[in-house]
């Protein structure tokens, strides 16, 4: 449910090869996860036929993004990126419904954390079209979910380290010229159940790092970015305002600003919904 920010594969922020390397990712997600599972699994899960073909076209849209990429960086004279080989780790339909939502989220936050290093009106202009887009394809799988369609009045713009460190598991390796040189932050887990994670509930969070003293819960209802609450013994209370999809890291202080740096970043994120 991880896929990379526009600013991962470049020293130069959302380039076009950048973004197509973000669309292969998502490409490729939904043309093996319907290559796997028949039909049959996702009517199963409630959806109908109409969802279903709204659900593919998530994906064909997808692929559309891939070949006009690639298209406008042939005719700028330049090699496009090589796809690299994934593992989404899914075994049933559900299971890959449920990661479709996640990677939409997260595809969002990155465009959105790499508008501001854009300086090309024009690639932010096709950027901004490409996000509006992945908008869309998450509000149709939360709706199919049947979890809030709009949780928060605003999106969650996520750091170009904490994007790689989602996309980081799902990518098993990549043809040269497409190799991923940012280092992603250490992993963290969490033992709580998800039905579990609610307003005030204790999340118990461990990581192989050292140096936390705070859980830092990313959202777009937050103001500043990030709500940050003490760590204690292995737990941290989740904050009564918290709605959708939230990042949750580590860190090693809470600043008043409310804002989440890399230097004080321990580790994560990981990626809980909140009804």
């Amino acid at each position: 449910m991880r896929p990379p920010s526009l600013t991962v594969f470049s020293v130069h922020p959302l380039t076009p090869t950048s973004a197509l390397t973000l669309e292969f990712l998502e490409a490729e997600f939904y043309r093996s996860g319907f290559a796997k599972f028949p039909d049959a699994d996702f009517a199963a899960l409630g959806l109908t036929a109409e969802d279903l073909v709204s659900l593919k076209q998530v994906g064909a849209t997808e692929q559309t993004h891939v070949t006009t990429l690639l298209a406008a960086i042939s005719a700028q004279g330049v090699k496009p990126v090589a796809p690299c080989t994934y593992n989404f780790g899914f075994t049933t339909a559900a299971e890959m419904v449920a990661t479709a939502s996640v990677l939409e989220a997260v595809g969002i936050s990155a465009y959105l954390g790499a508008a501001p290093l854009v300086a090309a009106p024009a690639i932010l202009t096709a950027a901004g079209s490409i996000l509006t887009v992945e908008a869309r394809h998450q509000t149709l799988i939360r709706t199919l979910t049947k979890v809030a369609a709009v949780p928060n009045p605003f999106d969650t713009p996520l750091g170009t380290r904490a994007v790689f460190s989602l996309a980081a598991p799902f990518i098993t390796a990549c043809p040269d010229g497409s190799n991923l040189a940012i280092k992603p932050f250490p992993a963290m887990t969490s033992t709580t159940a998800a039905s579990a994670i609610v307003a005030d509930a204790q999340l118990a969070v461990a990581s192989g790092a050292q140096g936390a003293t705070h859980c830092a819960f990313v959202n777009g209802g937050v103001p500043g970015g990030a709500a940050f609450v003490p760590l204690t013994g292995g737990n941290c209370q989740v904050p009564q305002i918290l709605k959708g999809d939230v990042f949750v890291f580590l860190a090693s202080a809470a600043p008043k600003t409310g804002v989440l740096t890399d230097d004080i970043t321990v580790a994560g994120p990981m990626v809980v919904q909140i009804s």
